[in-house]
């Protein structure tokens, strides 16, 4: 039996050699290294995980649940953070006195959300929203915007900046937030609501709809172009809630008319969004300054006593000038002021101006911090500065947007009920 030459390699150490070689990889590509490829394989089942969780948000039963639980979890943090100011006995005694007007407002709420016809769900996660998240953030927030402008502006300036600016523009945009929330895509199943046709959720055949067969395929609706400069439309990529829809139902790819109007259902639903998000806020804050304030008049009521001096009601003169001012003069405040913004948004989604549609939002969002920052500024007046700004600018802002209300009301009330969609 003849043996290989010598200068050539044997059959096994050729097929061992083989199999020890890395396989080819193509040009410009390189290999990951051992111990960043484990890494990389670790990493993999989690990052699949967030891309399910990404894709399930989606969906309107997961999103409501996961929506429920930061909630809950927020509405623990802002009662954990209210007893820490004011105490137990202070906190009990806050959310009492907090639960007084509120009846009065929510009411007045209900009564225009009959025009408004917005669902149940809607108005609550707005009031949770305002009560337990938009305090917790603007707790916070206030607090390191009022040390930041302590710190840089000194005492008295900064105070008033924070007072006056920095507090309106913190509460109003956690607030509005809400709506904004509201408006978020949620994936649903396609509905033949949206241009009064169920072609394209019927399985067309050759013979017929109900036939075997393939499914027809679906004619693909042009797109209309945006002119170069114009700015993006966001109103295609926002939730189509039916109390934000324009008056007039468009088929995919036309245009709403120059001059269309916003109805009244309309004006009311962001009259109302906005205003049951601040009632919640208007609620916490009220039960914090409150708590706050029987807590200071008990401690000094305590420190009367150790001095020898009889008790009276005078000890808690503090809380009932916080309650005269929270709860029954300035019950509307907080509800007036978030009000516009949703005024803006609902008149930004449905006018069929386009100037109108850009500025509307951002004008009523600048009017509520306005608003909110001469409120906020006539507590430093004296009560005769205070009793000015009350009389002349919250007085007729407060009565201008209840003749709204009213106006909305009756405008509805005389239109023609509208037939019915067809199935």
């Amino acid at each position: 039996m003849s043996r290989p030459p010598s200068g050539s390699p044997s059959p096994s150490t050729t097929a061992r050699t083989a199999a020890d070689e890395p396989p080819a990889t193509p040009a410009g590509t390189r290999t990951i290294p051992g111990p960043r490829a484990g890494a990389v394989r670790r990493l993999l089942p989690h990052w699949a995980r967030l891309e399910a969780l990404h894709r399930s948000l989606h969906y309107p039963a997961l999103s409501s649940s996961l929506a429920a639980f930061a909630l809950a979890g927020s509405g623990v943090l802002i009662l954990h953070l209210v007893q820490r100011q004011t105490g137990t006995t202070g906190l009990l005694v806050g959310l009492g006195l907090a639960l007084l007007p509120l009846p009065f407002v929510l009411g007045s709420l209900a009564w225009l959300n009959q025009t408004a016809r917005v669902p149940l769900r809607h108005t609550l996660f707005c009031l949770a929203w305002g009560a337990c998240a938009a305090t917790t953030v603007a707790l916070l927030a206030n607090g390191w915007a009022s040390d930041f402008l302590v710190a840089h502006q000194g005492s008295s300036r900064g105070e008033t900046l924070g007072a006056e600016v920095a507090t309106p523009l913190i509460e109003e945009l956690c607030k509005g937030a809400a709506i904004l929330l509201l408006l978020l895509p949620v994936r649903r199943r396609p509905s033949c609501r949206q241009d009064h046709s169920c072609a394209l959720l019927a399985e067309a055949g050759p013979e017929g709809p109900h036939t075997a067969g393939p499914p027809a395929p679906v004619p693909a609706v042009p797109r209309p172009r945006r002119p170069r400069g114009a700015l993006p439309r966001i109103r295609p990529h926002l939730r189509p809630l039916p109390y934000f829809r324009p008056p007039v139902l468009l088929a995919p790819g036309d245009r709403a008319h120059p001059r269309a109007r916003s109805s009244p259902r309309t004006l009311a639903a962001g009259l109302v969004l906005g205003a049951i998000t601040a009632c919640g806020f208007a609620f916490t804050e009220n039960a914090l300054y409150l708590g706050r304030a029987f807590t200071d008049d008990q401690q000094s009521r305590l420190d009367s006593i150790g001095l020898g001096e009889p008790p009276t009601l005078r000890d808690f003169d503090s809380t009932v000038h916080t309650f005269v001012l929270r709860a029954l003069l300035s019950p509307f405040a907080h509800p007036l002021f978030t009000a516009l913004t949703g005024l803006g948004v609902a008149i930004t989604l449905t006018t069929g101006r386009r100037w109108l549609s850009r500025l509307a939002a951002p004008v009523g969002l600048a009017a509520a911090i306005g608003l909110h920052g001469v409120w906020n500024g006539a507590a430093g007046l004296g009560t005769d500065g205070f009793l000015l700004i009350y009389g002349l600018v919250m007085v007729p802002a407060f009565a201008a947007l209840v003749c709204l209300a009213v106006w909305a009301r009756a405008r509805r009330a005389r239109q023609p009920a509208r037939p019915p969609l067809p199935e």
